[in-house]
């Protein structure tokens, strides 16, 4: 919160007092580093490989199906999907932008409610619904039938990612989980890729362009398409609301020691995310007989009674590896924070590239095909290339423990390939994106080369997005702050409103190939590559004023920091408070209904207990 920031480096001892700085040592400890008893370190890898094998790989392919589901349509239309059902082309791009304005508009609601009631009920239950819509499609006659399908999938959408990757950060500490979530977001890519080979073998067995097949077979290809994905994520959805835990404790796969290490090891990670610090004159650190004891480790261990006050105070700590939960406390500081908001930005700019791709690829390959198989599968190689690039950058991101500087060379890899994409000639794209088989597309000698810039491209257009979402899990100690951050992060995938304009089929697209559309696209990346530099250095500065504020407290102080959030930090004698009490008084006086309550839920948060990313002890990792 800007206003805090300010107060606290207000309270900052002067940059000449070099004790306050020496005293200062920062330090992240992680449950590898804990471990020194090596059947400790066996049952750890035993725990975890149990996870990587039942929870994760179902995570990744729910959000598999999530992602065909939302990206069949492109597919669809290279075989007449619109033509067949008697319908404008422009109303494709008027589906896909509804879909993105709800999808995006109800995912922290989604977020919220997938944290309310629980992953393991709610996301199974969605899924459900939406492949039943997905092969409603086959029904489709009408633009307006289409809208109500493509709006009813989105809001079943809505909150699916956000919710998933919480609950897969209850089993994954926080530098393990750069490679998981890479396994996970990275059903994108595989999507796409799995999406163009799908069809392409669809399209082989239903050929639509052949006159002959088509009279034997009262099946669309785009029919069987449809039918067989919806109904794919349907018996999927039902499988996991068996297979899933809801919470490492009741996991089924593990023993019953495996499971009690499993919430240990995540306690033990959280506890790790505060600065190491020592105050001016404080004795020196207890040793670990002492820490055993301390407020601090009871609290990590649940030992410490819950509090009956009201909902504002600390979450129990069995919140940290529940899927479900959330108070009002989660809630304000969720919506009060300044960083969410900018890496919102940051993310809509460098997804143009990630939403566009999925839907209108195979629209953008046509000229280099003969038939919409073909044009199909000739998405799949660039999908790969991303898949095997994102695996790579979050395993290094992890090894290293920095999230932006990945991200930031990922974005270079971007711009590199939009450069070649750009700047090579191209021919123009059929329109109808079709060609008869016995109508060759026009000749294009740049065509391999575009192909091979294509490639580049997506081989950074992913990595971006789960590292900016790993951040996010990484630096909010609550449950229910990372699910709704998570939530509003979700309206990142408002850059496919701006990739469904972008990629219209407009006369000057397909005749430029879509020069212009790779122009703006490559533009928005630029500015998103600018704003992920300044927030890397903004984190650092907010670190570096904690560490002056805490190094300037007492041993006690810090530990009252750190354990209840309780230090001496003090705002309501400052100008910026007296402001935020001014504009209260305001809400409290306005004929609005609720108005009060807000306003008093407001005050009182203000006056609560410091938690998780809150407190000043705590370090934003980059």
């Amino acid at each position: 919160m800007p206003d805090e920031e300010h107060e606290l480096r207000s309270l900052s001892p002067d940059s000449s007092d070099s004790d306050s700085h020496a005293s200062f040592v920062p330090a992240v400890t992680m449950p590898s580093d804990l471990r020194t008893d090596p059947d400790q370190h066996a049952l750890n890898s035993r725990t975890v490989r149990k996870i990587d094998f039942f929870v994760l790989p179902w995570c990744a392919l729910l959000f598999l199906f999530n992602a065909l589901d939302k990206s069949n349509i492109g597919n669809a239309e290279t075989a007449h999907f619109t033509e067949d059902i008697g319908i404008a082309k422009e109303d494709l791009n008027v589906a896909v932008g509804l879909f993105y304005f709800f999808f995006v508009s109800l995912q922290p609601i989604g977020a919220g409610l997938g944290r309310k009631y629980g992953m393991k009920r709610w996301v199974p239950g969605c899924m459900c619904l939406w492949g039943i819509c997905t092969a409603l499609h086959v029904w489709v006659r009408s633009a307006w039938q289409l809208y109500i399908l493509r709006i009813a999938i989105a809001t079943l959408e809505a909150g699916f990612y956000p919710t998933t990757v919480t609950y897969l950060s209850l089993f994954y500490t926080r530098f393990e989980f750069g490679k998981r979530i890479a396994v996970f977001y990275g059903q994108a890519a595989v999507a796409g890729a799995l999406g163009g080979l799908i069809s392409w073998a669809v399209f082989k067995a239903f050929p639509g362009d052949d006159v002959e097949a088509a009279s034997s077979s009262s099946w669309h290809s785009w029919q069987v398409l449809f039918i067989l994905e919806g109904c794919a994520t349907v018996i999927t959805a039902i499988i996991s609301f068996f297979w899933l835990p809801n919470r490492p404790k009741n996991a089924w796969f593990l023993s019953p020691e495996e499971r009690d290490w499993a919430e240990e090891r995540i306690r033990q990670d959280r506890d790790g995310e505060v600065l190491q610090a020592r105050g001016k004159g404080s004795p020196p650190p207890a040793d670990a007989e002492d820490l055993e004891s301390s407020a601090e480790a009871q609290e990590a261990q649940g030992l410490l009674s819950q509090r009956t006050g009201p909902v504002f105070d600390a979450p129990a700590p069995a919140n940290q590896v529940s899927d479900q939960g959330l108070t009002a406390h989660d809630v304000l500081s969720t919506v009060l924070d300044w960083k969410i908001y900018y890496l919102l930005a940051c993310n809509i700019l460098s997804a143009v590239p990630a939403t566009a791709f999925p839907i209108f690829l195979p629209i953008i390959l046509s000229p280099l095909s003969t038939t919409p198989a073909l044009a199909n599968l000739l998405t799949a190689p660039p999908y790969i290339c991303g898949a095997i690039t994102l695996f790579a950058f979050t395993a290094w991101s992890d090894r290293h423990r920095d999230r932006t500087k990945p991200i930031l060379i990922s974005l270079t890899i971007v711009l590199a390939g939009f450069a070649g994409t750009i700047l090579l000639p191209s021919a123009p794209t059929p329109d109808a994106t079709t060609t008869d088989s016995d109508d060759p597309p026009p000749d294009d000698p740049h065509a391999l080369l575009r192909y091979l810039a294509l490639n580049v491209l997506l081989a950074g257009t992913f990595i971006a997005s789960p590292l900016t979402v790993t951040w996010l899990t990484n630096n909010f100690p609550s449950p229910g702050k990372r699910a709704l951050a998570l939530g509003i992060n979700g309206w990142g995938n408002v850059a496919g409103v701006i990739a469904s304009a972008l990629f219209a089929p407009t006369p000057l697209n397909r005749a430029t190939g879509y020069r212009a559309a790779f122009a703006w696209s490559a533009a928005l990346v630029a500015v998103a590559f600018a704003g992920f530099a300044a927030f890397r250095a903004l984190l650092k500065r907010e670190n570096e004023t904690r560490a002056r504020v805490a190094a300037a407290w007492s041993e006690d102080e810090i530990e009252a920091e750190r354990a209840a959030g309780r230090g001496p930090l003090r705002l309501r004698g400052s100008v910026a408070a007296r402001r935020v009490d001014a504009a209260l008084d305001a809400v409290e006086a306005a004929p609005v209904p609720g108005a009060n309550r807000v306003a008093g839920w407001v005050r009182e948060w203000r006056v609560a207990p410091r938690v998780g990313d809150e407190r000043v002890t705590f370090a934003y990792g980059l």
